[in-house]
């Protein structure tokens, strides 16, 4: 692979040379490699299938979980968030000791290994909110929680111009990575001005299915607005929205 140079930028194919754009700018590949023909009954590349087809489920993982979230990605979500999820997936995978080589899957990984994952990298939780917070997932009552601790938001959120007020949002899903399931719940606080007074300690609620047996998944976000004439307005990019996955909790057969 190689960049193009040069003020004329090209598209297409030239002989063996194809010439695209990306979101790294416009590049260069040469045409050729194994025949596919080769590379799906070639003993010699069992290794190459076997990754193929993990990969591809990993990439089917990660678009049942941002299906899940859909609601919330719309709003607070970076342009490679896809591939990002899809390599997080892959390491999932491949800590997965139930199945042979080709053959493993998420649900018999270790999926705590998601746990952190910023969905927007451009504004991770952690660089954007300093108050303190709690999260717990019950799995018996269902009940996956975030309490935030009294807090002033002047001090304690950092807030793109233009925006004069935020909320938290949280969400909570049971997915089910074998039929591609999910079960969904929201919960948001009311939208907080950003200024120096003190902001009472708040708890965001999602009540789920009491002794669910698929894997809950707990995330926490924040998103920003401008109030005018007492409506409030999404702010017109969505790049200082932060959203994170901060629990994970497994149900007992499952690898911890």
């Amino acid at each position: 692979m190689a960049k193009q140079d040069g003020i004329i930028k090209l598209k297409g194919t030239i002989g063996d040379i194809s010439f695209y754009k990306t979101k790294d700018g416009y590049l260069a590949r040469s045409k050729g490699g194994v025949d596919k023909d080769r590379i799906e009954n070639d003993e010699a590349f069992q290794r190459t299938r076997e990754n193929g087809s993990e990969f591809g489920r990993a990439g089917v993982a990660g678009r049942v979980m941002r299906t899940a979230f859909k609601m919330l990605l719309q709003n607070a979500a970076d342009s490679r968030v896809t591939s990002r999820l899809t390599k997080a997936m892959v390491k999932v995978i491949q800590t997965d000791t139930t199945n042979a080589r080709g053959d493993r899957t998420v649900t018999d990984g270790n999926l705590k290994l998601l746990e952190g994952f910023e969905f927007n990298i451009n504004a991770t939780l952690g660089s954007t909110l300093y108050a303190n917070y709690t999260d717990s997932i019950n799995r018996e009552t269902g009940e996956a929680a975030i309490a935030v601790q009294e807090f002033i938001p002047k001090d304690s959120v950092v807030a793109p111009q233009g925006a004069t007020h935020f909320r938290f949002i949280s969400a909570s899903a049971e997915i089910n990575f074998e039929d591609e399931s999910f079960n969904l719940v929201t919960a948001k606080s009311e939208q907080i001005e950003i200024g120096s007074q003190t902001q009472n300690a708040l708890n965001l609620t999602c009540a789920l299915t009491a002794g669910s047996a698929l894997p809950i998944f707990l995330v926490f976000g924040i998103e920003f607005y401008q109030k005018v004439n007492e409506s409030y307005y999404p702010l017109k990019s969505n790049s200082n929205n932060a959203m994170t996955l901060i629990g994970i909790d497994l149900p007992a057969a499952g690898n911890e």
